[in-house]
């Protein structure tokens, strides 16, 4: 990946070339008309050129505008390309598991090995079939299941129920509101089918039982776990991701919360968790939101 950013320069500068031909106004309003059922496919190849070292890719992002909130990254395309390099030949993997649409936003959970085995969340912002802004959160993936024997990536990937995406997200967006900002643990029944509850956290098992169990352990070694803000709710059909901050164990953390919903209920999880680090950290000035 040595050449990677030459390598983004050539298409770039081929791009750059195209859209000043006679057709450009043309092959502008086809890419727009396309906008919808290909955005999810450049997400998934953007970051599968992580793995590959494909600079093809490259030219979904729009190198005047593109934002970037990754904290540990510098902003802008440049940015982008200085991270690649600095990862050892042939050692980056990534296999995007669920990739979901909502407007103008793409959101994927993805399977990564960078630096160490990784799960992540990305999403990503479209103008005019390009990608201008970029937000994600990654935590290390554990070797072992979760109590109920399931991994952070396992489970449903169907999305269903497209006609329902906004009021699963309105009832997604209740639910961590009411009890994960305010803690009004009393309004938990409300949004679960008794204990038929699927959870992909790595520490947590099956259940409101399991939650509860979970919840307990951490008090009993002195852990709070404390969401603050609600950032962005996206959802597409029975799928709807959460991003939120607040604070776990005394530590700034951005979670990142995917829930599937099934009959008006919440029915699976899965989630990541990272450690905001220190305004002084910062590789872009940009914010994690």
């Amino acid at each position: 990946m040595s050449n990677y950013l030459q390598k983004c320069g050539a298409v770039l500068l081929a791009s750059a070339v195209l859209s000043a031909s006679p057709l450009a106004a043309q092959a502008s309003q086809t890419r727009q008309e396309k906008t919808v059922s290909t955005n999810k496919q450049k997400v998934v190849d953007l970051l599968k050129s992580i793995e590959t070292g494909d600079a093809a890719p490259v030219a979904y992002i729009n190198p005047d505008r593109y934002i970037q909130h990754n904290l540990a990254v510098g902003d802008g395309l440049a940015g982008f390309g200085k991270v690649l390099q600095q990862l050892p030949e042939g050692s980056a993997k990534a296999n995007t598991v669920r990739v979901f649409e909502d407007g103008p936003y793409v959101f994927a959970q993805t399977d990564y090995n960078f630096f160490g085995p990784k799960v992540g969340f990305d999403i990503f912002r479209f103008e005019d079939g390009r990608i201008v802004e970029h937000w994600d959160n990654l935590q290390d993936k554990p070797t072992d299941p979760n109590p109920s024997g399931h991994t952070m990536l396992d489970g449903q990937q169907v999305v269903d129920d497209r006609g329902d995406t906004a009021a699963n997200k309105a009832l997604v967006k209740n639910f961590v509101e009411d009890v994960l900002v305010h803690g009004h643990l009393d309004k938990l029944p409300n949004y679960f089918d008794g204990d038929h509850y699927i959870q992909h956290n790595p520490q947590i098992g099956d259940g409101l039982s399991g939650l509860d169990a979970a919840l307990k352990a951490l008090a009993k070694q002195g852990i709070d776990m404390k969401y603050t803000k609600v950032h962005k709710v996206l959802g597409e059909g029975n799928f709807v991701l959460v991003a939120s901050e607040g604070d776990f164990g005394g530590t700034h953390t951005s979670f990142y919360d995917l829930f599937r919903v099934q009959n008006g209920k919440i029915a699976e999880h899965w989630d990541t968790l990272q450690t905001i680090p220190p305004r002084a950290e910062w590789k872009n000035g940009n914010g994690k939101y």
